[in-house]
């Protein structure tokens, strides 16, 4: 049995739900920004008439005025977001009880049964169009396919408001043309890495040779090949399933520059504080830390390093923090910082002995953790606070529990 897969992606979903209580400017160019004054005035998404002038995702947003002189930058409202993006799902479970969100505008929907065909699969991605704009309002590309690689890759090539099959006996023909970015899981690093091979297209990836793909990926590189030859086996998450993520991590963007080692290790043991609350809610431990610096100009630099042995106590994952930190000798002063924790296994559970009395103490530190997060979800994340966290007041009053950022594990 073929399997249909469909990925619906609404389109331009932030600015598309501010629209909807101001139809006035559905043909103006409009943005939705973060607070300029927090300093996170950046865009978040735009209409498509801001998109024809160019206007980018996560650029400042001076620059997109110069691109664009009659942007109208509009504030975030997160809560309706979250209502639509519920609202949507609620659409798609009426046709299928595997739906897998992928952030709050993404999801795929495996529709797959004996006698359903990809035609089939086209028809009711037209049916989910035609309701979700009726319905909510909101535009929505659907991609159908066999797979979920190649479904999020065909909803993304016809927007807004379009369907595109992509069947096993022409995937080839009409994907492997397409850049190799606009395969699910190539972001800029890895992007990098293919094109020192001289792989451009997702063409190239497919014929590429495994061996030195791997050698320069990893197992990332083959997981990669197989994904442009149309080899995915990843399942539909039944809806309402737990997901477990695969990454854990926070970003900040300061109220003021950090100019001192002093004030990055406040920003940083505030950050780890954050990421391993949520790594010990989902009982999981990191095998690896990583951190992500942005200096005053917008320019990132970043650095990884193993955690032995896996760990979600905030001391030393904060501790393995401050060490890229200063292995890297990281230019300050700097912007915005972010920490991420990743490799994740689950915690155990099992105190494994030793004569030097590491797991003992270990162990300690996990009851007091266990002893804090108890405190903070009865008396609010601030309740207790480590000293560390108030060297510079300034640099720690936005509480960076809302700055979480989780993401989840897509089977492949």
């Amino acid at each position: 049995m073929e399997r249909v897969i469909l990925h619906a992606d609404a389109n331009s979903f932030y600015a598309s739900v501010e629209l909807l209580g101001r139809p006035e400017l559905k043909t103006q160019p409009v943005a939705v920004c973060g607070d300029p004054e927090a300093r996170h005035g950046i865009v978040l998404a735009k209409n498509q008439p801001a998109r024809a002038m160019g206007v980018a995702t996560g650029e400042p947003i001076w620059q997109a005025r110069r691109k664009c002189p009659g942007l109208v930058a509009l504030p975030p409202h997160f809560d309706q977001y979250m209502r639509y993006s519920r609202l949507l799902r609620d659409i798609y479970a009426q046709y299928t009880d595997r739906v897998e969100p992928y952030g709050l505008d993404e999801a795929w929907l495996d529709i797959s049964a004996p006698g359903v065909t990809v035609a089939a699969g086209e028809r009711l991605a037209d049916m989910i169009r035609l309701r979700s704009r009726a319905e909510l309002g909101i535009t929505v590309s659907v991609g159908v396919s066999f797979g979920k690689v190649m479904a999020k890759l065909a909803s993304d090539m016809k927007k807004p408001d379009g369907t595109t099959v992509l069947k096993r006996d022409d995937f080839q023909a009409k994907a492997w043309p397409l850049p190799a970015e606009a395969l699910l899981y190539v972001g800029g690093s890895t992007l990098a890495q293919l094109t020192q091979l001289n792989i451009r297209t997702i063409g190239d990836l497919a014929r590429s040779d495994e061996a030195a793909l791997t050698l320069k990926l990893g197992k990332h590189g083959a997981m990669l090949k197989a994904f442009a030859l149309g080899l995915d086996a990843g399942e539909v998450a039944e809806d309402g399933a737990h997901i477990p993520p695969r990454s854990v991590g926070h970003s900040v963007t300061l109220p003021k520059d950090v100019e001192t080692p002093e004030q990055a290790r406040c920003v940083l043991y505030q950050l780890a504080e954050a990421v391993c609350a949520r790594m010990r809610e989902q009982h999981l431990a990191a095998g690896c830390v990583s951190i992500a610096l942005r200096a005053p100009d917008l320019s990132w630099r970043s650095r990884q390093m193993p955690l032995l042995p896996e760990s979600c106590l905030t001391g030393e994952v904060a501790a393995a923090a401050m060490r890229l930190f200063e292995a890297g000798a990281s230019p300050l002063p700097l912007r915005s910082m972010g920490l991420t924790c990743s490799r994740l296994t689950p915690a155990r559970g099992a105190l494994q002995l030793d004569f030097l009395g590491e797991s003992e103490r270990r162990a300690r530190a996990m009851r007091l953790e266990d002893a804090l997060d108890a405190l903070k979800a009865r008396h609010g994340h601030r309740a207790v606070r480590r000293g560390v966290e108030l060297w510079d007041r300034r640099l720690s009053a936005d509480p960076l529990k809302e700055r979480d950022e989780m993401i989840p594990f897509h089977a492949v």
